[in-house]
């Protein structure tokens, strides 16, 4: 994700200060981290699927699922480039005759894509280039369809247009295999052009490495070159760019560009053998910041699947940085969707660096930090841990290819919004064609609260829980794992009927796919519990513990009809009985929300604790009640409500 540089921000009401004493001559400043991947190859997973996961925690990422319909285009077609962080143009180029349906960052081919920056030298980024590192994401799942693919057309776009961005790691998978690659800019030197008159950049381009990870292993990276030596060109397992059409050939297992390490000699980074080039450490010299703050993210997810990873636990505490984590690992047992999700709310737990144990924590054992990361007191530095879950999460993902399965139906996005530790992920099939309302573009932003979307749900829950972690994470863990097991529970029958009707009419597997995955982000999924029913678990720990039962959707401006899916119960027996045509709580009669400065939008009015939501149009009448009823004026019940979910009012940025 791009990143900026650190600076004190808040996304929350979110608490504060602790702190493990560093060296200062270790600590350098770097940028805000952000964005956590994993990589689950086939022979790696229980039941032979291939997996990648990635997390967005920008401070500004909305929480919301992208949706690109593919088509053919006429000869002459362009597509407008925009930079992913700041929205300013960047150029416009040539569309590609075909382009495929995209859900998210996985296309109709079961092809996906991750990422997370590692900045590296900053004297490396093109101010000329066309092509960011979003623009990329977004055009290689357009055109792919293989992970080999999109290795491709990344490293032809970035030849031909510039690379604008900083230093990038990118997952990439498909059905057969799960690649990383990393890539960095070539810097700025103008020349001028005899033919043309126009300066351009002798150095446009990148130089990249990507390396396919071996069946059986597992792979992370988190904002942190992570490629060190890699086999030179051979003619057979290893390539370089000046033979790309040999790529397709399934026994090459690296492709680099051509001049990774002639551009690093010209530039005095490197002097050795081409034997001993090591990737990051010439483009993404490791220290202090990226051990402690990235690779123990990596480290973490890596102890938690097999043993021997304490030999790096001086590493990742930025004591060691010579003694460099593996590329990849094999785990003593198969992984599981189920794992990845665990893994995407990992707080360092069960460590030394557990966030709940350390004095920031506070009585209740809140795993969540102010930013920066780093600060000094009386001429020392101090630095608060990076964990995987992190509060700044816009969205996340687990993304699961298939092989033995049609491709629409074959690839889920299991999707979440929000903090990962409280998100609850849904299963988003790559073969659906619209995408739930509830997760819909333009459904809300940062600053436009929505009652209909998940985001602004989620972000409840994740505020209430904050309150008192150590109770209310209980309850928010279990109605969790209930809706999760639900999903998971359903997803083969799921398949079996997108299967067979597959055969004979594939545009209407594709719709019930579709009316499936809107349906569970509208909680009508079967089993009578949504998302709100975590909120209201969450909000009731305050005072009875009572947890919610039967609440319906905050998110159910969806279609209005059930879908016809299988169900595994009696209809009407437990959430497939028939739902109200329509709420006030709809689209069309939500109640607009108002918001305070320059923080979050402030609810209109929250409800009494252990409670169901009430209307929104029912609301500020039934606050009145409350303040007569307790002797409270009116305005004083108001500023006591409005302030349950408000930022601190400083700023209301996310942290890094």
């Amino acid at each position: 994700m791009k990143t900026r540089p650190s600076r004190p921000s808040f996304r929350r009401g979110r608490i504060a200060l602790s702190a493990v004493c560093a060296f200062a001559s270790l600590a350098t400043s770097r940028p805000a981290e952000a964005c956590t991947n994993f990589l689950v190859t086939r022979g790696a997973s229980v039941d032979g699927s291939t997996m990648i996961t990635y997390s967005a925690d920008s401070h500004v990422r909305y929480g919301e699922l992208y949706f690109r319909r593919g088509g053919t285009w006429p000869a002459g077609s362009t597509v407008k480039l925009f930079d992913r962080g700041d929205s300013r143009p960047l150029g416009e180029i040539p569309q590609a005759a075909k382009t495929y349906n995209v859900i998210g960052f996985m296309n109709e081919n079961q092809v996906a894509i991750g990422e997370s920056t590692f900045g590296g030298r900053k004297e490396l980024e093109d101010k000329t280039g066309v092509v960011d590192y979003g623009s990329l994401m977004f055009l290689s799942m357009d055109r792919a369809r293989t992970a080999r693919d999109a290795i491709r057309i990344i490293a032809e776009l970035v030849a031909e247009h510039g690379y604008a961005s900083t230093g990038e790691s990118f997952s990439i998978g498909d059905p057969d295999e799960v690649w990383i690659m990393e890539i960095i800019g070539k810097g700025t030197d103008l020349v001028l052009d005899r033919k043309s008159g126009k300066q351009l950049n002798r150095d446009k381009g990148a130089v990249w490495v990507a390396i396919r990870i071996p069946d059986g292993h597992v792979s992370a990276h988190a904002n942190h070159a992570r490629i060190t030596a890699f086999p030179l060109e051979n003619g057979s397992t290893s390539i370089s760019s000046r033979h790309l059409e040999r790529l397709s050939d399934p026994r090459v297992e690296v492709v680099y560009s051509h001049d990774v390490v002639d551009f690093a000699r010209r530039k005095g980074y490197f002097t050795g053998r081409d034997e001993e080039f090591r990737f990051a450490d010439v483009y993404a010299p490791m220290d202090f910041g990226a051990a402690r703050f990235c690779e123990v993210r990596v480290w973490s997810f890596f102890k938690g699947l097999c043993t021997g990873m304490d030999s790096y636990l001086d590493h990742v505490k930025g004591k060691d940085l010579a003694n460099r984590l593996p590329l990849s690992v094999k785990p003593d047992r198969k992984v599981s969707v189920s794992d990845l999700m665990a893994a995407k709310r990992d707080h360092l737990e069960g460590t030394e660096l557990d966030m709940r144990r350390d004095t920031g924590a506070g009585p209740f054992g809140l795993p969540y930090r102010w930013r920066p990361l780093t600060w000094e007191l009386d001429g020392r530095t101090y630095v608060n841990e990076r964990a995987t879950a992190t509060q700044q999460t816009g969205f996340s993902y687990i993304a699961q290819m298939r092989r033995w399965l049609p491709a629409p139906i074959g690839g889920i996005m299991w999707f979440g919004v929000d903090d990962a530790a409280s998100t609850v992920y849904m299963p988003m099939y790559c073969g659906i064609t619209r995408v739930p309302e509830s997760l819909a573009e333009g459904n809300g932003d940062l600053l436009a609260h929505s009652d209909t979307a998940a985001f602004w749900t989620f972000s409840k829950v994740a505020n209430f829980s904050y309150l008192r972690y150590d109770l209310m994470s209980q309850d928010v863990r279990r109605v969790q794992q209930e809706l999760e097991t639900k999903h998971l529970a359903q997803v083969p029958a799921i398949d079996a009927a997108a299967g067979s009707l597959f055969e004979r009419e594939p545009a209407r597997a594709r719709e019930l796919l579709t009316d499936y995955s809107s349906a569970v982000a509208a909680g009508r999924s079967g089993g009578g519990r949504s998302c709100s029913a975590i909120s209201s678990s969450s909000t009731s720990t305050a005072t009875s513990r009572r947890s919610a039962t039967g609440a319906s959707s905050a998110t159910s401006g969806g279609s209005r009809n059930r879908p016809t899916i299988p169900a595994t119960r009696k209809p009407g027996s437990d959430g497939w009985s028939r739902r109200p045509e329509r709420s006030c709580c709809s689209p069309s009669r939500a109640r607009p929300a108002g918001r305070n400065e320059r923080s979050r939008p402030v609810r209109p009015g929250l409800p009494r604790l252990g409670s169901p939501a009430p209307c929104p149009r029912t609301r500020p009448r039934r606050r009145r009640c409350r303040a007569r009823r307790s002797g409270r004026s009116t305005a004083a019940a108001r500023r006591f409500t409005s302030t349950r979910l408000r930022s601190n009012p400083a700023t209301g940025s996310r942290a890094s």
